[in-house]
């Protein structure tokens, strides 16, 4: 039997060789909250406060401390984080989209998508004394550009939302 060296088995990318460039990610995800947690968002009667300005910072918080919550992910100076929410009242839902840009030699996928469901799991705590049985869904990545692939698109394409979040300046 050979021996592993356990130290060997891990490494993070090596992005040295690669040339910066502007590389954005969009992620957009959704909370189903049940029709009387979402009508106290609605009005803003949220026990704790509101649940939409405190996913928001807490989303950018999060896409900022990606690093330290994934072991592997290159520690990175964001340019920008923008976490958008929107009330979906057909569905008792927030829409939440997390915008992540950067110049620089590796990808701000990850950091999207950890802003996107940290806004959601922060949601889910401001409204789980509304109502107990809340379901997360829908997470994904919608955009990529920058680096040696170029654009990425999800194959179900961009909403409006998406679009007009890629399209400011």
């Amino acid at each position: 039997m050979s021996e592993r060296n356990p130290a060997s088995r891990f490494s993070m990318a090596d992005v040295s060789a690669k040339t910066p460039t502007r590389r954005r990610a969009l992620a957009r995800g959704a909370i189903l909250l049940g029709e009387t947690a979402f009508n106290a968002v609605a009005r803003g009667e949220v026990p704790k406060g509101d649940p939409l300005a405190m996913a928001e910072i807490a989303g950018i918080q999060a896409a900022k401390l990606t690093p330290q919550l994934l072991p592997l992910c290159h520690p990175i100076s964001l340019s920008r984080v923008i976490i958008h929410t929107r009330l979906d009242a057909d569905r008792h839902a927030v829409v939440v989209y997390a915008l992540a840009e950067i110049t620089e030699r590796t990808g701000v996928e990850m950091e999207a998508l950890t802003g996107l469901n940290v806004a959601l799991l922060t949601l889910w705590d401001l409204c789980k004394p509304l109502n107990a049985a809340l379901e997360m869904t829908e997470s994904r990545l919608l955009y990529k550009s920058g680096g040696k692939q170029g654009v990425w698109t999800h194959p179900g394409g961009l909403d409006e939302e998406a679009e007009a979040l890629l399209a400011r300046p």
